[in-house]
């Protein structure tokens, strides 16, 4: 009768944490230190049930286990499946380009938007001005970029046709994770830095700088150049506050947003305000929309569809998604970050 009491428990216990595990925000669990990097690394999870729901089929030969081992392997197969579940429904597809929407042409107001955490500017600014020109971006988001580097990059591209606007903010010059530039093309007009002011709400992010750039005219969208902490157990507390905070700056009408978020769309649940679609405050996800969001932006050293999708492109719903990609090809570059690349266009 205690064995099998014991055995009840124990299967009650397990089914909890893995149901916490698959789905950590129905238990408000998701901005909590271990469960959210767990989660981070769903492709991960399903090999690891894999591995174990072998290893017991192994060991049911083993009689006083046999019964137990069969209740593992059932919670771990349907563990597994819901897993597999969520990753197809928000897509693999690492390059896609989509149908513009009736009566849009692809290049009417488009945008292309490049962002790559570049680790302290280790692919070098040659790397970076060539891959910029190579898509055609318009506005490059560049979490641990320096200034210096920035300019070296806007130059590179002058000189290939493509001139930018270079927006620098560095927390201090110590290290180089402490800045963020962001690279505007002026054929989208003047902008200016408008959280210029020291790291932290109401300003900016807490520990990583985050660039928001207005038009100096009031005409066109406001971009953010995005760079939240990563949730290390001794940053969690500013990780959630830098969530929330780039939830309100996605609070008007025309937003793009783009850079290193350190957060899956897991991590981002609950901080939606905008409706059916949206994510973090008024923004849709762009790789979501284009069935990309289970590809790994980081680290490059697993395979891409092993990875954690960390790195975002959003905007607010007055935009389409018409293309994206996460980039592989760069994954020897020096960053440990892969480049995402999305072409907004405005939506009728």
């Amino acid at each position: 009768m205690l064995s099998r009491l014991l055995r009840a428990l124990v299967f009650i216990g397990a089914a909890v944490f893995l149901l916490v595990l698959t789905w950590p925000q129905a238990f408000g669990l998701h901005n909590t230190w271990v469960v959210a990097h767990l989660v981070s690394f769903r492709a991960i999870a399903v090999i690891g049930a894999g591995v174990g729901i072998i290893l017991m089929g192994l060991l049911r030969f083993i009689h006083p286990l046999r019964r137990t081992l069969g209740m593992a392997m059932v919670l771990l197969a349907l563990f597994a499946v819901a897993n597999v579940g969520i990753l197809v429904s928000r897509g693999f597809i690492a390059s896609s380009v989509l149908a513009a929407e009736p009566g849009n042409e692809a290049d009417a107001g488009s945008v292309t938007i490049l962002s790559w955490n570049t680790l302290g500017d280790a692919p070098g600014a040659e790397v970076i001005a060539d891959l910029a020109v190579a898509q055609n971006a318009d506005v490059v988001t560049l979490p641990e970029t320096t200034e210096e580097t920035g300019i070296l990059i806007a130059e590179a591209m002058r000189d290939a046709g493509r001139p930018m606007w270079v927006h620098t903010l560095a927390f201090d010059l110590i290290s180089k994770a402490r800045s963020t530039t962001l690279l505007i093309s002026p054929d989208l007009g003047d902008y200016v830095v408008s959280n210029a002011a020291g790291s932290g709400p109401p300003g900016n992010t807490n520990v990583l700088p985050t660039v928001v750039a207005e038009p100096a005219d009031g005409s066109g969208p406001t971009i953010v150049a995005v760079h939240a902490v990563a949730p290390i157990q001794y940053e969690m507390s500013n990780w959630r506050s830098d969530l929330d905070w780039l939830a309100t700056q996605c609070q008007g009408e025309n937003v793009i947003m783009a850079g290193d978020f350190n957060s899956t769309l897991d991590h981002l649940a609950g901080r939606a305000s905008g409706g059916t679609g949206t994510v973090l405050g008024n923004c849709a996800d762009a790789a979501l929309s284009a069935d990309a969001a289970s590809v790994g932006t980081w680290p490059t050293s697993v395979p891409a569809l092993l990875g954690s999708p960390i790195d975002h492109v959003m905007a607010t719903t007055n935009w389409s998604v018409t293309a994206l990609q996460v980039l592989e090809s760069l994954d020897d570059a020096g960053s440990d970050h892969r480049p995402i690349v999305a072409t907004l266009t405005p939506a009728s």
